[in-house]
């Protein structure tokens, strides 16, 4: 047939090929036409086996390989999920005995949950084994490790193992314990009832066949025994011929069946026994559970033997890097990294590769040497990603690899192959619009296609129109068949949308569906209930969410939004730069990674954590109390009764609430004349009238009171203010609270009534009197520090501005009748006396104090644990902390942050001794102040170190301490850290100082050094003072220069931001800005900052009087670090001075940022009105 066919049609044999490649990529495409980005990103190297591993390595790392088969058993928890399997088949078999009625159904569902209990049994019985000889093994070999360090004297690896024991309660385990054996008992007893019932009922079947065989062979032998003998033979033959079928009979004949024998029931008991004391548990026995730890101390390589230190060295000279290749062509090369102790390299690198070909074939190159010279070790292929991977949703996978070389050291005289794993990952990269730099999938040649759709027409031809592409939009393409991936990628980046709604699987799905895809992306409600299940921090506490769409309130909406845009945005124009944008993202970050590594120390609760009990009274207390019964009660003296504290779980907004009771202010600034009061008379008559009249006014998460009106410098209020306290989110959990960033503001006002008759204008009556307030100082308290402490109780400083126009700290009186002291050369300060308490009273947050990994030596770690019981035994009241937790989650020693470091040399050119000091701690006051407990929700107390400190620009009051107390030793002064306690401040970090004759404590947040006798100190009481040991900071810190331009381009910032929100706090009334007295303004903020304050004030208040003539002034400078936007809105709208209701009114506005070296800047806001009179 083949001679008779056209050549042309004669068949061709070619050998077959196997395909190069197996991904959506085909070889030899032609090239792409396009930006195209492949991300490989190449993590790290950790070697399971190495020529220069040591016995104690090799052991290492089988530990290290059971302990994660561990984890990865306990994290599955099979042997639980059988459990309760087992329970439940045990539950429904015991309900289906108890009913009544036995049919042929029922007997048939008994035999099959039977046959399931005795599987599922098996499979427990099976894992429970292979767990507790999974932990044998741990042990066995955790003791190998110990026996081999003692017996070589040294120790080459940071494998620490130990043993965290749960106790259990004994009586009830032992009960569990019973119950489960007798359950097993019992079904054993069944499972042998019903397998002794199926050998029965085959044993009935077998006798019944036998029985019907024999009564066939006897009807058969009696019909052969009736037939008549034949002739010619005799009797002799006969009956050998009928006992030679007889016997052939009973060859062929089947045996008679047994019946079968029951098996003891009182030895399975003693069986299960056996077995549950071998795989299980003993009843009342504490659970342990290993933990590894890799912070060990590894022997010095001084103090190993010759051999050790030899095989140390030549893995110190040992280095290593990734060469990657793309279609076998190299690309691109990781830096050499030499290796560690460990046997573990990190290195971190993203390779952005842009492609021109197809990709085929992504290998990594594994090159090891020394020097100069290195060999390949092995490559690892990374299969090529699907168009779908993108970067940032693949993980990290670990690729195993072996190499074929055989190394020979000299340290080591075995030959060992090298194998470990490479953690690596290749994914498509991701354009700025959000679209995947992929490239389109290649079709198979010879594929074929559908020529009844148009469009896939037009793509055999090679016609890429926008007339085509508007077609295939509009077409019912099905984007799962592999015809269409071209076109529907295509599509995808002409950023079309291709319906789907034709293309349906199963046609009735919408009919059952109760909401589509659009309406669940939008709900409010179904967004909460996502990021509670996801544990996304301010979300996972949340307490009550509303059952239906409609019952989600405007303010839980809000709360939504500002919680996605506080967790996930970060407002660049509320910073100073990128930098510091950053910054605080980093915080944001840090924030979540502690609070997931301190959230587990959470759950471990003790008897103490569920409730309150008081202690056991004494014998002395209660004699104390019998006596105190017997004496005469006097009525009018009252007795203190302690409040008694309560947990936080039946709470909800209204029932906490923030008690201010102000009691009483000292030397509040007093009104001093105008220009046009100069005269004699006028001061006379200004003399005799009220000077100042004050009130409080306390405002706290939007909620605004007020005190009645006093009169004179040193009012008495008496008054009690409560404030609700709302917590985010609705949860009242301690953590919750705790994280709570709100302050309580607590400003003073001075109310002045003016004798006018103004017509108003939204009313349009005649308003004769006018009251206006005067804002005077102000005290904030964090609700944090309210919390943690359960109450603040005393006096403190009235923090009030350089200047205050139209009020003088010293009182106007007449001396003799004849002088009169405007100004005064020690100028008394104001402070108020308050009380502030939470309602009811709560349990703060438990100060969690988890074991971590340290970097110091474990027997200096027991010495400074023994060292605090010691100081708590004789000093209980006192606080003795020698060991801190670093920003990387490790334990040092706290002296290891007290060493000389080096300030600006800006602030130290040209100024004295004690001017030197005065600017060092103003430069320190000037860094933003973040508190530990409110950015990590009471979970830690984490210490930076000074340029972390400086680097973030935000810390704790134990980072601006410790960063005082190193400037001081720098500049030859005696300086150590101060823990103790302060008011308001709770557990606090100061810095003392000892000058020629006496001490100095300086509060590092504010700058202000007081006296060791000053009464009005906001120290307290003192622990302990921590001096300097080996530090571990740098030896020199570098800093930026002062940037000016970038201080002038942000005091514009500021002064537009402000001058809009002021504009926007005044909606129904003109807001006019004096020009001249902001230019006047502007001139004198400079000299604020770099002059004397108090000398300052009076010559400009004199100057501002006489420039403006007869005009009431009242203003202000305020001052405070930068650290956003937001805190300087908050700060000029709490002084209410665009509360003034005046007709002709003015304003006047000024900002000045002065910068100081590593962008720490001090912000000058001046506010002023002015009114003509």
């Amino acid at each position: 047939m083949e001679t008779d066919l056209d050549t042309e049609l004669q068949p061709v044999y070619r050998k077959a090929v196997n395909p190069t490649s197996t991904g959506p990529y085909l070889p030899g495409a032609e090239e792409l036409k396009g930006d195209f980005q492949l991300d490989i990103d190449v993590s790290g190297l950790e070697f399971s086996h190495h020529p220069l591993f040591s016995r104690e390595h090799v052991l290492g790392a089988r530990l290290t390989q059971l302990y994660d088969l561990y984890l990865s058993r306990q994290h599955n928890n099979l042997t639980g999920h059988l459990t309760d399997k087992l329970k439940g088949l045990r539950k429904a078999m015991q309900d289906m005995l108890g009913s009544q009625g036995v049919t042929e159904a029922k007997q048939q569902r008994i035999s099959d949950y039977t046959l399931e209990i005795r599987n599922t049994r098996q499979l427990r019985d099976s894992e429970q084994e292979k767990d507790r000889t999974l932990l044998q093994d741990i042990v066995e070999v955790w003791k190998e490790i110990k026996a081999l360090r003692r017996s070589q004297k040294y120790t080459s690896t940071t494998y620490k193992l130990c043993y965290r024991r749960e106790n259990v309660d004994r009586e009830k385990d032992e009960q569990e314990y019973e119950e489960e054996i007798m359950s097993e008992v019992l079904d054993l007893e069944l499972e042998l009832e019903e397998e002794y019932r199926r050998k029965l009922l085959t044993y009935k079947l077998q006798l019944q066949e036998w029985n019907a065989w024999r009564n066939k062979q006897e009807s058969e032998e009696k019909v052969s025994k009736k037939k008549v003998q034949p002739k010619g033979s005799n009797k002799q033959e006969h009956d050998d011929q009928e006992y030679g079928q007889s016997e052939e009979t009973l060859e062929k004949a089947p045996p008679k069946p047994e019946p079968p024998e029951k098996l003891p029931l009182e030895s399975i008991e003693k069986q299960i026994r056996a077995k549950a004391s071998r795989i299980c548990r003993k009843p009342g026995e504490a659970i342990l559970i290993p933990v590894l730890y890799t912070s060990g101390n590894i022997t010095p390589t001084e103090l190993c033997p010759p051999a050790e230190e030899n095989r140390r060295n030549e893995v110190a000279k040992l280095s290593f890097f990734i060469r990657v290749l793309y279609n076998n062509k190299e690309v691109s090369q990781t830096e050499k990294h030499f290796l560690s102790s460990n046997f573990k390299l990190h290195f971190g690198k993203i390779f952005n590769l842009k492609i021109l070909n197809f990709p085929q074939s992504i290998n990594l190159q594994v090159f090891e040497g020394t020097g100069l010279s290195h060999t390949l070790l092995d490559q690892v292929f990374i299969p090529v990603p699907q168009p779908s991977v993108l970067t940032g949703q693949v993980p990290l996978k670990k690729l195993e690899f072996s190499s074929n070389q055989r190394a020979i050291f000299e340290s080591s005289s075995q030959i060992s192959p090298t194998s470990g794993k490479l953690s690596c990952c290749a994914s498509w990269g991701v354009s700025e619009d959000g679209l995947p730099l992929a490239p389109p999938v290649a079709r198979k040649p010879g594929g074929t296609h559908n020529y009844r759709d148009a469009v896939s027409h037009g793509r055999r031809s090679g016609l890429y129109t926008m007339n085509n592409l508007e077609q295939a939009a509009h077409c019912q393409l099905d984007p799962n068949d592999p015809v269409n991936t071209s076109i529907i990628q295509l599509l995808k980046v002409d950023r079309e949308v291709i319906n789907p709604e034709n293309l349906q699987l199963e046609h009735l799905q919408e009919d059952f569906n109760f909401a589509n895809d659009e309406e669940l992306e939008g709900s409010k409600r179904f967004q909460m209930l996502q990021l509670r299940n996801q544990g996304v921090a301010g979300f996972q506490n949340y307490k009550f969410i509303p059952a239906l769409e409609n019952e989600v309130t405007r303010e839980m909406c809000q709360e939504l939004d500002e919680g996605l845009k506080e967790g996930e945005i970060i407002d660049t124009n509320q910073y100073l730069d990128a930098d510091q944008a950053l910054a605080a993202k980093h915080l944001l970050k840090m924030r979540k990674l502690v609070s997931d590594r301190f959230s587990c120390a959470k759950y471990y609760c003790g008897p103490a954590d569920m409730g309150i009990t008081e202690m056991r009274p004494k014998t002395e207390i209660l004699m104390v109390n019998l006596l105190k019964l017997t004496k005469p009660r006097r009525q009018l003296k009252p007795e203190r009764r302690e409040r008694t504290k309560i947990t936080t779980q039946n709470l909800s907004d209204g029932d906490v609430k923030v008690l201010v009771n102000v009691i009483r202010g000292y030397n509040i600034p007093v009104r001093w004349p105008q220009s046009s009061q100069r005269s004699f008379e006028d001061r006379e008559l200004f003399l005799t009238q009220v000077q100042v009249r004050p009130f409080v006014e306390v405002s706290f998460q939007h909620t605004v009171l007020q005190t009645s009106t006093a009169e004179g410098r040193n009012p008495s209020w008496n008054q009690q203010l409560q404030l609700p306290v709302k917590a985010p989110y609705g949860s009242y959990s301690a953590s919750s609270l705790q994280s709570v960033r709100d302050e309580v503001f607590i400003n003073i006002f001075d109310e002045i009534v003016y004798n006018t008759e103004v017509t108003d204008r939204q009313t349009g009556k005649t308003v004769r009197t006018q009251v206006e307030k005067r804002w005077l100082g102000f005290v904030k308290f964090p609700f944090s520090t309210i919390y943690s402490q359960s109450r603040i109780d005393g006096t403190f400083k009235v923090n009030t501005p350089a200047v205050l126009l139209g009020y003088s700290k010293e009182e106007n009186q007449n001396r003799n009748g004849i002088s009169y002291a405007w100004f005064s050369s020690q100028i008394q300060e104001p402070y108020i006396t308050l009380f502030i308490t939470i309602e009811p009273m709560l349990v703060p947050a438990k100060f969690i104090r988890e074991t971590v990994d340290s970097e110091e030596d474990e027997s200096l770690l027991q010495a400074s644990k023994e060292f605090e019981k010691e100081a708590s035994v004789l000093c209980p009241e006192r606080l003795c902390i020698t060991n801190v937790i670093n920003l990387n989650g490790s334990e040092v020693f706290i002296t290891r942050y007290i060493q000389p470091l080096n300030p600006p040399i800006y602030l130290l050119d040209g100024l004295s001794s004690n001017s030197q000091d005065a600017m060092v701690a103003r430069y320190v006051s000037l860094i933003p102040s973040l508190s530990d407990r409110g950015l990590f929700s009471a979970s830690c107390e984490l210490w930076s170190t000074c340029d972390q400190f400086l680097t973030h620009l935000a810390g704790d009051k134990a980072d601006h301490a410790v960063l005082l107390c190193n400037y001081f030793l720098y500049i030859k002064k005696r300086a150590w850290l101060i823990i103790g306690s302060a008011i308001p401040e709770g557990q606090t970090a100061y810095v003392l100082t000892h000058e020629e004759s006496r001490y100095l404590i300086w509060n590092p947040r504010s700058g202000q050094s007081y006296t060791q006798y000053d009464a009005f100190c906001p120290l307290q009481t003192v622990g302990s003072l921590v001096n300097g040991l080996l530090g571990k900071q740098l030896q020199r810190l570098v800093y930026q220069p002062p940037d000016k331009e970038a201080a002038v381009e942000l005091q514009r910032r500021i002064e537009k931001t402000v001058r809009d929100k002021f504009m926007e706090w005044r909606p129904h009334q003109p807001t006019h800005w004096n020009r001249y007295c902001i230019s006047v303004l502007r001139q004198f903020l400079p000299k604020l900052e770099l002059s004397e304050r108090e000398c300052m004030a009076e010559r400009h208040c004199h100057k501002l009087q006489k420039l403006l003539g007869d005009t009431r002034i009242s203003g202000f400078p305020l001052h405070q670090p930068f650290s956003d936007m937001e805190h300087i809105i908050k700060a000029v709208q709490s002084t209410g001075v665009h509360n003034i209701q005046e007709p002709n009114v003015e304003f006047a506005l000024a900002v000045y940022v002065h910068p100081y070296p590593n962008s720490i800047l001090s912000v000058w806001v001046y506010l002023a009105s002015l009114v003509r009179t």
